[in-house]
Order: C-alpha cells, then sequence, then structure tokens
C-alpha cells in the first residue's frame, strides 16, 4: 500500500490544477466570410484558470479589426479580493467593415494600457453593393 500512495502523491503535487494555471483566450468570428457592408460579431472566450486570476480581474478590453480602427472598454469594479472576485470570461463585439479585404480581429486585455493577454481570428470580406467592382 505504501508504493501505491507514494506515487499518487507525487502524481497531485506536480499535476497542479486549474487555478494554478494561466487562462487561456480564444477568440471566434462570425461570418468568418461575407460581402461588404459586413456585420461580423467577435466574440473572446477566457477559459480554464481560477474564476479570481488576478491579473485579468477588471481588465480594459481593446478590439482592433484590422481596417485601422478599434473599440475600447473598461469597467470600474470593485478592489480585488482574492477568493471572491470574480473575473469576466466572455466578451462580444461587432464591427461594420465598409469595404473588400482580408482582415485580422484581435483582442487584448489590458491594465493600464499594457497588453496582458491576446487572441486573433481572421475574417475575408469580399466585393457587395456599393464597393468598387461589387456585385448588384
Amino acid at each position: 500500500m505504501r508504493f501505491l500512495a507514494l506515487p499518487l502523491m507525487l502524481a497531485l503535487l506536480f499535476s497542479g490544477t486549474d487555478k494554478d494555471k494561466r487562462p487561456k483566450i480564444s477568440v471566434k468570428a462570425s461570418p468568418t466570410m461575407a460581402f461588404s457592408p459586413a456585420r461580423v460579431v467577435a466574440t473572446a472566450d477566457i477559459n480554464g484558470g481560477a474564476n479570481d486570476f488576478e491579473e485579468f480581474y477588471c481588465a480594459a478590453v481593446e478590439w482592433e479589426w484590422g481596417d485601422d480602427t478599434r473599440s475600447n472598454t473598461s469597467a470600474d469594479c470593485d478592489p480585488y479580493e482574492p477568493g471572491k472576485s470574480e473575473i469576466k470570461r466572455r466578451f462580444t463585439a461587432d464591427h461594420v467593415y465598409r469595404t473588400a479585404g482580408d482582415y485580422r480581429i484581435q483582442f487584448r486585455l489590458k491594465k493600464k494600457d499594457k497588453p496582458i493577454a491576446a487572441a486573433s481570428t481572421s475574417v475575408k470580406v469580399r466585393p457587395g453593393l456599393g464597393d468598387p467592382g461589387g456585385g448588384y
């Protein structure tokens, strides 16, 4: 029995938990391909890590749309309290692309204008009505 307990204790010691890991960010856009003018909805999800991960608590959000425009938001939050404060896990924003092109959407979490985490995705906008070379 003693020989079984040691490997189990070592596995638990070195495996860590989600609470010990930095959360990961993923970004999706919908639709990923459209005709101009195109309204695209972007969603950033924060997965894993502790719900009270201090670095991500009350972070400002920046969306860079890939067409020389940006959207920024920030929140007025209560002071951080370990075990009580919770990070936001989902962010959504939309943007209208007026002209055709391949665009890279970048999502950033920031603290005092310093990026602390980021992720990106791409969208393709084809010429549509009103766009040079677009259809009818």
